[in-house]
């Protein structure tokens, strides 16, 4: 009914706030009968570590205002009107085009952009205040055509592995479908491009050791059954779902950080809205200490300047991109062979 609403009242880390949801009848997953207030209970459980995860970043709102089966558009600066506890902060994007950008600092900030029918959330690997310099190392590990999660587990491990040697820890989730992403807290002080070699050195130690299940070829065609590395996920102003984010699938999964002893044993579909609040409560925060210690990206920056050195040089951006120093051609293999 238009005239439905109700008020929440958020408790956050300097008041309580009482955030008004219009509509909370609506439903946004019709699979699983899961509506808009819903998800804003959701995002007061999670609350604490949503913010931890996702907070102070720059932030993406992936917007259903008809329900994950509707029309979506993502927005990225606040509308007029937003609360006085919204704020934003100016970023560059690849185009060299300046903006405001939507930052979250609290649960009430997360229960708002779900008034505003947000499902996913999308943060920057940077923190606001320093936004052209990453302080998380992502790597995506997204299993192609005749792959499934469970193919990703061995690569994921092995991965740790490379990150170790590299002098990283990391860190797991799911990705909210077949994925996994793995993430590496560093020490802000490389920009994207670097941060995107260093991801992409690592991408090639791991396909060397795994070549039969592991690609970094950007091209589909090339790609075969085998895990692929997304590699263009580190550039700027690309981001993936963010921890304790909802997805906009049937199930209402969620992308949820896992001790890596859980990996082996994870069945991704088992979270969900309905059960990663009580995960929360009996196993707390996989990542609660993440950012304590973390890493510098030397080694992989060196481990990239070797690569090159041995003939292996940059790799394709997304087609959206201007032509950056060194990029190979953007055409398929296939059809490029048939050029003269």
């Amino acid at each position: 009914m238009a005239s439905e609403a109700v008020i929440l009242s958020v408790e956050g880390p300097h008041e309580t706030r009482e955030v008004r949801l219009s509509s909370p009848s609506r439903v946004l997953w019709p699979e699983s009968g899961l509506t808009k207030l819903d998800l804003a209970n959701y995002m007061i459980a999670v609350g604490e570590a949503f913010v931890a995860a996702n907070g102070d970043r720059p932030l993406s709102l992936q917007r259903f205002p008809e329900g994950i089966d509707g029309e979506q558009f993502f927005s990225k600066n606040p509308p007029r009107g937003a609360p006085a506890y919204i704020r934003a902060v100016t970023v560059v994007y690849p185009s060299a085009r300046s903006h405001p950008q939507l930052v979250i600092d609290e649960p009430a900030a997360a229960v708002w952009a779900v008034q505003m029918n947000t499902v996913v959330f999308h943060p920057w690997p940077s923190r606001a205040e320093n936004s052209d310099n990453p302080d998380q190392l992502r790597i995506d590990l997204d299993p192609q055509p005749g792959t499934d999660f469970d193919d990703a587990i061995p690569a994921a491990l092995e991965l740790r592995k490379v990150l170790e040697e590299a002098g990283l820890d990391a860190f797991i989730k799911t990705s909210g479908n077949r994925g996994l992403h793995v993430f590496a807290p560093i020490e802000p002080v490389h920009e994207f491009l670097d941060v995107r070699h260093a991801v992409i050195a690592a991408a090639r130690e791991l396909e060397r050791r795994m070549p039969e299940k592991v690609t970094t070829a950007w091209w589909k065609e090339e790609r075969g059954e085998r895990i692929f590395v997304d590699f263009n996920q580190a550039n700027r102003d690309r981001t993936m779902a963010g921890a304790y984010s909802p997805r906009a699938l049937a199930h209402a999964p969620v992308s949820t950080p896992i001790t890596w002893d859980e990996l082996e044993t994870t069945d991704p579909r088992a979270f969900t809205i309905h059960t990663v609040p009580d995960r929360l409560k009996t196993v707390g925060d996989p990542w609660g200490a993440m950012n304590e210690h973390p890493g510098v990206i030397d080694a992989l920056l060196a481990w990239w300047a070797r690569d090159l050195e041995a003939g292996l040089g940059e790799l394709p951006f997304p087609p959206d991109y201007p032509k950056m120093p060194g990029e190979p051609p953007r055409v398929q293999p296939s059809r490029a062979r048939k050029e003269p």
